[in-house]
């Protein structure tokens, strides 16, 4: 019995990869899901029953034990950057270069699709899926190895190739389909948890996620594109996207070989006027010299191989309808119009709502109801209007009335000095109740789970919490009573909300919602001037003489603890049990004293991650750039910062640079 049980497992095995190659690669489904079902609860019942449990089993992909951490381990080969380009200038200096540098009048390129999503590197020893990594620093990234078993386009073992190395690396980007991310953010609506903005950061949370069951149920997907080996090597890079395609992996079809410059420009832009029609998002594409002896020749620099180059397209833009204009009132009081929008597709979402900043930008643009528009992603994120098609403009359109009262308290609403913004100054108005007490609860505050925007407003509805401090005053009983919640769940806040009464004192300030201080201020008051007394009685010049602190911003926080309702808040607070504990103390001192400013898109790094990594070595961040500014670090799409500190003879680093130092110490 147990040589036929494991005869039929291996069929078994055998015949479910065939199908999730032809379903999930091939996109060419042989059998129906029901015929599908019933082979995998089959070969479910086999192995339990000889407890043969093959790492590389198709039942092996989900683990039903939670990842409490994801390792860090170093790259086999580093994963180098791709330097970026704009223009088809910048593809020509590349062209010259390349051929100047091979000694070439001519050189044969493949250009792939840049898709938007998260390099991965996985290594494959004996035909098996050993580990999946993470690009991280390049140097070094996250073993994610149970969460990417979950793509079922990702074979855990390979058969198919006709000569398969001992050991060899597959790289990859790791997406979220459009049809995905669709559901997903249906689904997070429907349970009243905030949507994911774009795919890209809907599969970077996703991949990051400790229970691998979820990350199944979201249907992340990957397009491989290279192959390394010590065992063997092709003659092309052509021949590698072969190899890896007759291996079982998915490679994008849209690839093509290029013999000259009016290729490759013909290509980029056929893709960007057609990336809308794509099922995934991209946002460029990628030239790479084909011969693979050639790119061992011009080799690489210390950030990106000089073989290959990403042609990064311009912001996508979508024309559709205004509705309404709809003026939305801030925890600090700050009133910002939001344009309601007739829902249109835009660089892989749904976008029905777009930012109209303040009252100057709709007069600016002269943005009005029932305007048709073109709108945008800032940095592919938050949707905007960018102009306003006036040659369909109505006769009977009015320029936008701004209003005088506040929205949600009905108070006078005022412009502070120096100020675009029209604000609120009541401590009482209900809308900024809200979003102070939502604020306060948040992951860089005090971080209390349990306590999202519809749960809030439900407690405040009931009178349960109208100011912050009744968040510690919360019974279990009160809750247990409320429709859908019950006792096992009225404990579990109770008990989030008291393991967060001790903060340190840099949660603790930011916390407060005081107007220009953000989290990285927040750190830099706590360790700097070190009890919140001290700084409670700091005087606007003694402020202003801290690095990167101008006259709105200390003016701001004098204004804040001179105000009585907030020294309520803070006496309040204190009386519910709340302990503030001392700013985590650096664990090096890589950068002792050194002043450092951050501009543009990171590879990998937040904005705060990368502050909390300088002040954990002992640096500042500071949000301009000065003559006290020791050091400028620069990413993608650097500013008028980068400008100045070039003026300023100021040294400029990269990520890569920041994160070797880090970790050479």
């Amino acid at each position: 019995m147990s040589i036929e049980a494991r005869k039929r497992i291996a069929e078994l095995r055998e015949l479910i990869n065939k199908y999730d190659y032809e379903y999930y690669v091939l996109a060419q489904p042989s059998v129906d899901d029901f015929t599908y079902d019933r082979l995998m609860k089959e070969l479910e019942g086999l192995e339990t029953e000889l407890g043969d449990f093959a790492p590389d089993s198709p039942t092996q992909r989900v683990s039903g034990v939670p990842t409490k951490n994801f390792p860090t381990v170093a790259h086999e080969n580093p994963m180098l950057s791709l330097a970026n380009s704009y223009s088809a200038e910048d593809i020509h200096d590349f062209d010259r270069r390349v051929r100047q540098g091979l000694n070439k009048s001519q050189v044969d390129y493949i250009v792939e699709l840049k898709i938007d999503g998260l390099a991965i590197s996985m290594i494959y020893g004996n035909g098996r899926l050993l580990r999946a990594v993470t690009r991280g620093d390049g140097e070094k990234g996250d073993d994610v190895t149970t969460n990417v078993k979950t793509i079922r386009s990702i074979p855990l073992s390979i058969v198919k190739a006709e000569e398969i190395p001992g050991k060899f690396e597959i790289r990859g980007e790791i997406y979220m389909p459009h049809s995905s991310f669709v559901r997903i953010n249906r689904e997070r609506e429907e349970q009243g948890e905030p949507l994911f903005a774009n795919p890209r950061n809907a599969a970077a949370g996703t991949l990051k996620m400790q229970d691998a069951r979820i990350v199944a149920h979201r249907q992340l997907s990957i397009f491989c594109y290279a192959f390394i080996s010590s065992d063997t090597s092709a003659g092309t890079h052509s021949e590698n996207l072969s190899f890896i395609q007759n291996s079982g992996l998915p490679v994008n079809a849209e690839w093509q070989k290029c013999t000259d410059l009016s290729q490759i420009l013909a290509y980029i832009q056929k893709w960007e006027s057609k990336r809308s029609e794509l099922p995934y998002d991209i946002d460029g594409v990628v030239i790479k010299v084909n011969a693979v002896q050639d790119q061992i020749q011009l080799g690489m620099t210390a950030k990106s191989p000089r073989w290959a180059i990403a042609y990064k397209f311009k912001a996508e833009q979508a024309e559709t309808q205004v509705k309404e204009i709809i003026w939305q009132v801030g925890r600090t009081g700050i009133v910002t119009p939001v344009a309601g929008l007739e829902p249109v597709f835009l660089a892989g979402s749904t976008v029905s709502r777009a930012t109209l900043h303040n009252p100057d930008e709709i007069r600016r643009k002269d943005i009005r109801r029932s305007d048709f528009v073109f709108i945008e992603k800032g940095g592919d994120i938050i949707p905007k209007v960018v102009a306003v098609n006036f040659e369909k403009r109505s006769p009977e359109s009015q320029p936008e009335q701004f209003p005088e009262n506040c929205p949600s308290c009905q108070s006078d609403l005022i412009r502070l000095e120096d100020e675009v913004a029209l604000r609120c100054i009541n401590p009482a108005c209900p809308a900024q109740l809200l979003r102070r007490i939502g604020h306060f609860v948040s992951r860089d505050a005090f971080d209390i789970a349990g306590l999202g925007p519809a749960i809030i407003e439900t407690f405040n509805q009931l009178g349960l919490i109208s100011s912050i401090p009744d968040i510690f005053r919360l019974q279990e009983n009160q809750i247990a009573e409320i429709e859908g919640f019950g006792e096992k769940s009225a404990a579990k806040l109770i008990e989030s909300i008291q393991k967060k009464k001790v903060q340190p004192l840099d949660r603790f300030i930011y916390s407060l919602g005081i107007p220009f201080i953000g989290i990285s201020a927040a750190r830099q008051l706590a360790g700097e001037i070190g009890t919140l007394q001290r700084i409670m009685n700091l005087t606007t010049s003694e402020l202003e003489a801290l690095e990167g602190f101008g006259e709105q911003m200390a003016g701001s926080v004098v204004r804040f603890f001179a105000d009585a309702v907030n020294q309520k808040l803070i006496k309040e607070l204190l009386d519910c049990g709340i302990e503030i504990s001392g700013l985590e103390k650096p664990t090096g001192g890589v950068f002792p004293g050194k002043t450092f400013v951050i501009t543009g898109t990171l590879p990998t790094l937040s904005r705060q991650e990368a502050t909390e990594l300088i002040q954990r070595h002992g640096g500042k961040v500071s949000g301009s750039v000065s003559a006290r500014t020791d050091y400028l670090l620069a990413g993608e799409n650097a500013g008028s910062k980068l400008g100045r500190a070039k003026q300023l003879g100021i040294k400029i680093m990269d990520e890569t640079e920041l994160l070797a130092r880090v970790k050479n110490g």
